[in-house]
């Protein structure tokens, strides 16, 4: 059993949304084997009251308040020093003074950080060996932001692309072993940081099949006339954002015009002012609900039109762990190992949207059967315990032996 410092960039609890889903079941793979020493932050006071949950798995924990707005204020100075707005955004000398203390104080075998944004609270310690799982390449996602927003903003975002980029590499080099969540994600940070390329690999996002399961019995939360589209996910995400907007202004209506009795359905937490502006006769944005799995249980059909997708989609996953028919765009089916059209449909126009809704509406049996076999293919391919273990191959060495190295998993959003 080694001692592991932890430093995720945001609580990892509950995990109801992308990063948080990961981040937790890493927090819980440590804490099964090794002693976990917990510093993060939290960026929503709602989160507060989850801390002694946190704590049940770790030794200690030190959580620092983060206000989005002042964060995001305070990480201009980067335009004046040359480094991406990132760095600057998770900064907090409290958080720095507590990881020294830890480093110091408690022999710690392994350090484990989630997000590049907090590379900043091991500098200097070039003594520590690292694990550094990036999630996803977040200076692409960045860069293609750039690509779809009208200046100043495409200055700013292209910016931030390319000097991200830069810290991304800095800290992938500094590491032992970088993970991507996908092979293609990997293959992609590969491709714009090849002299990184000797420690990069993948592992898999997981679902819990058994929390996102079929059999359970839940009330239906549509009135009895609707036949209900559903999105979940973080309605303050712009890709989120992009996605259900286009939906419900391009892709819905014409659904309508053939099939009045559609109503979408928008669910999750703090919908921005550009979600909660959708909400219509046909369109009904949710804003937090307790349980997303009803939602999913009685859709007719769960949609993900990602426009703007980077890496995988943990709500196309749970969908599919609910035995629930499910078109996604292009962007989302790449990187989830499962087969078009018997696991799951594709789509990226409208037209193409329209017609594979429109086929599962038309012929209910079609949707069960492949609700059916894309939950057989999450059983199959898509679960914790056996994407994880991955790295205890790294972290073994450490487990049994108190040379006092520290292991850095640097993992980004």
């Amino acid at each position: 059993m080694a001692n592991i410092l932890y430093l995720p960039h945001r609580l990892p609890y509950p995990p109801n949304k992308g990063d948080k889903v990961r981040s937790y079941h890493l927090l819980r793979h440590l804490a099964a084997r090794h002693r976990v020493y917990l510093g993060t932050f939290i960026d929503d006071p709602e989160d507060r009251q989850h801390l002694q949950t946190v704590g049940g798995y770790c030794a200690d924990v030190h959580v620092e308040r983060l206000r989005p707005v002042a964060a995001r204020l305070a990480s201009l100075v980067a335009l004046l020093d040359g480094r991406s707005l990132t760095e600057h955004y998770y900064r907090s000398g409290a958080l720095q003074r507590w990881v020294d203390r830890v480093l110091r104080d408690a022999q710690i075998d392994a350090a484990v950080i989630f997000s590049s944004g907090m590379a900043r609270y091991l500098q200097g310690r070039a003594d520590l060996p690292t694990l550094v799982d990036f999630v996803d390449v977040d200076s692409a996602k960045w860069t293609q932001y750039g690509a779809e927003h009208r200046w100043p903003l495409s200055w700013l975002y292209r910016r931030e692309g390319r000097l991200l980029l830069d810290h991304e590499r800095r800290v992938a080099l500094a590491a032992t072993r970088s993970f991507f969540a996908t092979e293609r994600e990997a293959e992609l940070f590969c491709r714009l940081a090849p002299d990184c390329r000797r420690a990069v690999e993948a592992f898999d996002n997981g679902v819990d099949a058994d929390y996102f399961s079929p059999d359970a019995e839940f009330t239906s939360p549509f009135a009895p006339r609707d036949v209900p589209l559903v999105f979940t996910g973080a309605m303050d995400y712009w890709p989120n954002i992009d996605a259900v907007r286009w939906f419900a202004q391009e892709v819905l209506p014409a659904l309508r015009r053939e099939r009045p009795e559609l109503r979408f359905f928008v669910v999750g937490r703090n919908p921005a002012h550009a979600v909660k502006a959708l909400a219509s006769d046909s369109v009904v944005v949710t804003g937090t609900v307790s349980d997303v799995r009803p939602y999913l249980a009685h859709a007719a059909v769960v949609v993900a039109p990602l426009r703007l997708a980077r890496g995988i989609q943990n709500k196309v996953l749970e969908a599919m762990a609910m035995a629930r028919p499910v078109v996604a765009s292009d962007s989302c089916l790449e990187p989830i190992d499962a087969q078009r059209g018997r696991d799951i449909l594709g789509a990226t126009t409208v037209d193409e949207f329209v017609a594979q809704i429109g086929r599962l509406l038309a012929a209910p049996q079609t949707g069960s059967a492949l609700g059916a076999a894309a939950r057989r293919r999450v059983l199959e391919r898509y679960s914790w315990t056996a994407n994880l273990a991955g790295l205890d191959r790294h972290l073994a060495s450490l487990a049994t032996a108190s040379s006092g190295a520290a292991i850095s998993a640097m993992v980004a959003t």
